[in-house]
């Protein structure tokens, strides 16, 4: 199985070109990021040829019509020819039937432009907890996921324990993999390499590894993974300085690698 690592621009510094450079160099094969300002499209086009980066579009979606807010903004990201799209859909709050219509819809643009799109399980959304994933991967078996288990652990304030069915539901939908470590008390650790959270990186590592194991079912040979770790808010930070307890990109690399570094045998 190959692990193609992907990075997030999210919480990264300096020019778009000296983000680009960086992680290029770092051995990364593309970027994930939301859509450039119309102002940075030509350069953000240019500087995805220039260092031979992927690229996974983000979307998301906004209401008072989110299908049609997901409609705009996916034939916009196809113009960028990206291997795949993470979206950000729907509402926790909508009423079900609403979520289901929704998706149903999502799965038709999705076969009308011929990209794949990965539904992400974040706070605030549709997918935001296991139990309604489930609800909706049954109901809509069109759709499939970017998975990021670590807002689950936050909204069950559990490694989730009590939801094996729903996980293993989850894990033969999965397009594309968010590396974050999560815990009972937030999406984010303060760092994965800690021993103290050495629990979570184990539950987290399982789960990813769940993953690569339905797509080695299916005939697949290719896991996208973002080490998506963000910057403070998400990254902890020392009361009074707001001074980051670690490093971001450090962080971010070495997830990836630690994830990356199970395959590079098989």
């Amino acid at each position: 199985m190959e692990i193609k690592l992907f990075k997030a621009l999210w919480g990264m510094e300096g020019s778009l070109e000296s983000q680009f450079e960086r992680i290029a160099a770092a051995g990364y094969v593309g970027i994930e990021a939301p859509m450039p300002t119309l102002a940075d499209e030509d350069q953000f086009r240019k500087l995805l040829e220039a260092y031979q980066l992927d690229y996974i579009a983000m979307v998301f979606t906004q209401g008072p019509d989110h299908i049609a807010s997901f409609a705009e903004q996916v034939a916009r990201a196809v113009s960028f020819r990206p291997v795949s799209i993470t979206s950000h859909s729907a509402k926790d709050s909508m009423p079900f039937e609403e979520q289901v219509e929704f998706f149903r819809e999502a799965a038709e643009i999705e076969k009308r432009y011929g990209i794949a799109i990965g539904h992400e399980t974040h706070r605030g959304r549709a997918l935001y907890n296991p139990w309604e994933t489930g609800r909706l991967l049954d109901a809509v078996p069109g759709i499939n996921l970017t998975a990021d288990y670590s807002h689950w652990c936050c909204v069950t304030e559990t490694t989730l324990e009590n939801e094996e069915e729903n996980l293993r539901k989850s894990f033969s939908r999965v397009l594309h993999i968010h590396g974050r470590v999560g815990y009972a008390q937030g999406p984010q650790v303060p760092d994965p390499r800690a021993p103290e959270y050495a629990n979570e990186l184990q539950k987290h590592m399982s789960w990813w590894n769940s993953i690569v194991q339905a797509k080695q079912d299916a005939g697949l040979t290719t896991v996208t993974f973002t080490p998506e770790f963000g910057p403070p808010g998400y990254l902890h930070t020392l009361p009074f300085t707001n001074q980051p307890v670690a490093d971001l990109w450090d962080i971010c690399l070495w997830m990836g690698k630690h994830f990356k570094g199970q395959y590079k045998s098989i």
